[in-house]
């Protein structure tokens, strides 16, 4: 009941967080740049939402059920890291606004957690199990970020090449920083994946018996769509809707194999 509770209070920070966004977003707009009025606030409700998130997490991995993790509760600790990683970024870098996207998500991902755990196939976590797995969710976490922030700045590239510069932009870093900062994230996230993949190599038993074939296969496009954009950043200097589209194909492989593959296989193959 507790937990629940938590849980349900959790779920409503993180949403009043993503409309605290969405108002700085709208004053923008409106020509009232709002500074750094309301951040404190924003930031407070911010990281007491990522502080219960975590309680909420700890109660489902260390709890009863503390030898396995099912597949909502992947994607609860997956939004968790997302939510502090740019929850720490954005004290350094002004990209807090990409919280109107990824603070609601997080909200939504505790309540379906909450809703439907025990539902689905759970994983046994042995300690290397355990080592492979928050490698993985490291580097889907990033590349999640990567992805927003691609899909942000390609928008960003497109209206002000048409002369449009709207509300979504003056409420942005300038275009140089959200490209360095994407690339700064995409070769963190790349570094994670590829440690993930070596464990990986480690943790599988018969990839086909573990229904993992698909996941290995999927992870590696996505690998290798990451290593060629990084590739063309550093050789040919990629940016802007390139590096964006890039970012974003790369994002729909990794997420069918981290996230789709495994809900497929739940749903339909009931393994």
């Amino acid at each position: 009941m507790l937990v629940a509770l938590i849980a349900l209070i959790t779920t409503v920070l993180y949403f009043v967080g993503g409309a605290l966004l969405m108002q700085r977003l709208k004053l923008t707009a409106a020509g009232e740049p709002p500074g750094s009025r309301g951040l404190p606030r924003l930031f407070t409700l911010w990281g007491a939402a990522i502080v219960l998130h975590a309680f909420v997490l700890y109660a489902f991995l260390f709890g009863e059920n503390a030898d396995s993790l099912g597949v909502f509760t992947v994607v609860s600790l997956t939004a968790w890291v997302i939510a502090a990683f740019l929850f720490a970024w954005s004290f350094r870098h002004p990209i807090h606004v990409l919280g109107i996207v990824l603070l609601p998500f997080a909200g939504v991902t505790v309540a379906l957690d909450m809703a439907l755990s025990g539902v689905g196939p759970a994983t046994p976590m042995d300690p290397s199990l355990r080592a492979h797995t928050l490698l993985a969710l490291i580097a889907f976490s990033l590349f999640t970020i990567a992805a927003i922030q691609a899909a942000v700045l390609a928008i960003q590239t497109h209206m002000l090449q048409n002369h449009r510069p709207g509300g979504l932009i003056r409420a942005l870093p300038p275009l140089s920083l959200m490209d360095t900062l994407l690339f700064h994230i995409i070769g963190w996230g790349f570094i994670f994946l590829t440690a993930a993949l070596a464990t990986g190599l480690f943790v599988l038993e018969d990839i086909f018996a573990q229904h993992l074939l698909q996941k290995v296969v999927f992870a590696l496009i996505a690998w290798v769509m990451f290593a060629v954009l990084l590739f063309g950043r550093f050789q040919f200097g990629w940016r802007g809707r390139k590096a964006a589209h890039w970012t974003l194909a790369g994002f729909v492989w990794l997420f069918i194999a981290y996230i789709g593959s495994r809900m497929i296989l739940a749903r339909l193959l009931g393994v």
